[in-house]
């Protein structure tokens, strides 16, 4: 992770991997979710935390998630229906359940689609913020199947390369494949410069934004170091930012993401459905192609080769999409989640408002 996101160490609380779950389960069930698909829920964000994807985890999320029950946007026992189904593929309307309450089930759908006939695809519409997606492609690997996961969320962030109105969300891809024994390959990325949950870890420790992550209202790109502005008061750009530096390439995974979440499950372009989201997961069966541990032996000499590449100047080592998360999980269920102390101040508020009966640390 970049520094721009990391909690100083004098801000650190860390917090056992249980201590956590327990209480994230807790939430869960207090908003109202049966205790199986709470503990679910909880292992979607406690997953995040340890691989150090906090954006995504209990210091951004759950507070928004409690907002959401509370204010009744968020169904906690969603009626999901299916709306198409083939051999390899299905159609859901997520009845404006959780992305974490409804990601897993559709996953394992695909998963179950994908050992019998090579293939197989979810898509999910009328649901709400999906998390970390990098879960639900760990999820096909596993099983030794390849993932693949991508999100429609919302149309009010993201302006298309060279424009000056917002058409997409942050639109985030994944794609993962496992490995024999190397960490696996997962690569999860927002199709904006950077992710929108990332914002808010970087207001918490006072960090700044990079030259061209973000753009004016007009359109025009930021290009010095600045604090995170205000919500509303500036658009975010497509990675690659620039035309010049690659911006279109962006706008065309977030466009990708569009279609293939949105317009391909029902739901409609992000921009009309507004912060209904929708998604949809695939895995492919290895088997069902090659050789699974050929398959695997394989990805280890390429993920070897690259984790071992000489390292320019200015640089310790290189790394692979999957393989600084795989670290920090290690490290993180050892020593413990560092939370920023403004993270821990306020769940044991929330906690004692709830009467939870769990705190941290």
């Amino acid at each position: 992770m970049l520094k721009h996101f990391l909690v100083p160490e004098k801000d650190q609380v860390l917090v056992s991997e249980a201590k956590a779950r327990a209480g994230t389960q807790a939430v869960f069930e207090k908003m109202g979710l049966p205790a199986d698909e709470a503990e679910s829920c909880a292992d979607v964000l406690l997953t995040s935390d340890l691989r150090g994807c906090e954006s995504h985890g209990i210091s951004n999320m759950l507070r928004a998630y409690i907002a959401s029950y509370g204010e009744g946007t968020y169904n906690p026992r969603p009626d999901v229906k299916t709306l198409r189904e083939s051999s390899v593929t299905a159609t859901w309307d997520g009845d404006e359940g959780l992305g974490l309450h409804l990601g897993p089930r559709a996953m394992n759908l695909a998963i179950e689609k994908a050992r019998e006939h090579g293939m197989g695809a979810v898509a999910v519409k009328n649901t709400k913020h999906f998390g970390m997606l990098a879960y639900y492609v760990m999820q096909a690997i596993e099983q030794d199947m390849v993932g693949m996961a991508m999100v429609s969320a919302g149309g009010g962030a993201q302006v298309p390369t060279n424009g000056a109105e917002p058409a997409f969300g942050t639109q985030p891809i994944a794609w993962g494949a496992p490995a024999d024994k190397m960490p696996p390959f997962v690569f999860d990325v927002a199709t904006t410069q950077v992710a929108a949950n990332k914002l808010a870890l970087t207001r918490r420790i006072g960090s700044k934004l990079e030259p061209g992550w973000i753009a004016n209202l007009d359109g025009s790109p930021i290009m010095e170091a600045v604090d995170v502005p205000e919500s509303g008061s500036f658009n975010m750009l497509p990675f690659g930012g620039t035309r010049e530096n690659g911006g279109h390439k962006g706008y065309g995974f977030a466009t990708i993401a569009d279609i293939m979440s949105g317009i391909l499950s029902g739901n409609g372009p992000g921009f009309i459905a507004d912060r209904n989201y929708s998604f949809f997961v695939m895995a492919f069966n290895i088997d069902a192609f090659t050789d699974v541990d050929e398959f695997k032996a394989d990805m280890d000499k390429l993920l070897t080769k690259l984790a071992n590449t000489k390292p320019a100047p200015g640089h310790d080592r290189v790394y692979y999409a999957g393989l600084p998360e795989h670290e920090e999980t290690v490290l993180r269920k050892e020593n413990g989640i560092p939370y920023h102390k403004e993270v821990v101040e306020w769940f044991n508020s929330m906690s004692s408002e709830l009467d939870l009966g769990v705190s941290m640390p």
